[in-house]
């Protein structure tokens, strides 16, 4: 989902389009995967990129139903599918999809959501507290009626990062026994009456609705789970064709963590244990992976001039070797 500015016509900026392609390098007659479709400029550039076929999955019906003029511009070689990017294998065979030669995936909140008040993702727009990237499930209202002022607090805290959290949460306990809170503007207004300013000028709110948000969508589960089937799903090389790769965009540390953790163990990079340690003794098994450059690549620094939003991306990839490369590794 593309984290992005309003100073385009379609509202879109995709971030780090051009470390993007150049890490999943689409190739003609391959077959990519856009998980997180959002305004589909991921998978407008791979398809102009090579003559290739891109199937894009996104859980927002508005995604699915503004991807449809895009589509058409491609016929025959863009495909969309409403659904989580964790049931990826499930989506893709049904059309009968079982082998990918890349993956990307643009993870957090995209812009349109953001944006449109009625969603309920924003603190800068007054309207309903909803917050849910599939329009189904529990809504961040219900979260806020519901959680305990402790469970409140440990959500806060778990994805948010937020220091006052218990300071946060009793005020939220407090306003919703004189009312009910199902606005973004009143929970924002009762974050900041016990807030002081951010010294980084952010907005009090800021991290507080971060975690509202992850926690109704539950994105961590779901990036965890959709990596494993991710990497089940790149096609291992051929003489033909290279091994296929996994390319992954992250915006805060908690979407970051489980990428950088995910990959560095498929790519067999993980410390070996002490030799006071009993499983020091047993072969470490090899990799049928490997990353692509060192570390998380970051936006240069006219991109984030251009778009400020990009400021905190990070990109990290990987590649799918022969299976003779390492035995272990094949269930991921």
């Amino acid at each position: 989902m593309t984290h992005t500015s309003n100073n385009q016509t379609n509202g879109h900026i995709p971030v780090m389009l051009t470390e993007v392609l150049a890490a999943l390098a689409p190739r003609v007659g391959g077959t990519y995967l856009d998980a997180t479709f959002g305004g589909g400029r991921y998978s407008r550039a791979i398809l102009d990129a090579a003559a290739c076929t891109v199937w894009a999955i996104d859980r927002d019906p508005e995604a699915i139903a503004r991807g449809a003029a895009l589509a058409a511009c491609y016929p025959g070689r863009l495909h969309l599918l409403h659904g989580a990017f964790a049931d990826m294998v499930t989506l893709l065979a049904a059309h009968g999809v079982t082998a990918l030669d890349g993956i990307v995936f643009d993870l957090g909140v995209s812009s349109f959501q953001l944006d449109d008040a009625a969603r309920g993702f924003s603190f800068r727009h007054d309207g309903p507290l909803d917050m849910r990237m599939a329009r189904t499930g529990p809504t961040a209202a219900d979260l806020v009626r519901s959680l305990s002022e402790h469970e409140l607090a440990d959500t806060l805290f778990e994805f948010g990062g937020e220091r006052a959290s218990r300071r946060v949460a009793k005020a939220i306990v407090a306003a919703r026994a004189e009312a009910p809170i199902t606005t973004t503007g009143r929970l924002a207004e009762i974050i900041r009456s016990v807030l002081p300013p951010d010294r980084s000028g952010h907005h009090p709110a800021t991290r507080s609705f971060q975690a509202l948000r992850i926690r109704v969508n539950d994105e961590i589960g779901q990036i965890e789970t959709a990596l494993a089937a991710a990497a089940a799903l790149l096609a291992p090389p051929s003489v033909q064709n290279p091994g296929g790769r996994l390319v992954v965009v992250s915006f805060h540390s908690l979407e970051d963590r489980p990428v950088k953790q995910f990959m560095t163990e498929a790519a067999g990079r993980t410390p070996a244990p002490s030799r006071h340690n009993p499983a020091s003794l047993l072969a470490r098994p090899g990799s049928i992976f490997r990353l692509l450059g060192t570390g998380a690549a970051k936006p240069g620094s006219a991109e984030i001039a251009a778009n400020p939003r990009a400021r905190s991306a990070r990109l990290r990839a990987m590649e799918r070797l022969p299976a003779h490369a390492g035995i272990g590794q094949a269930a991921l």
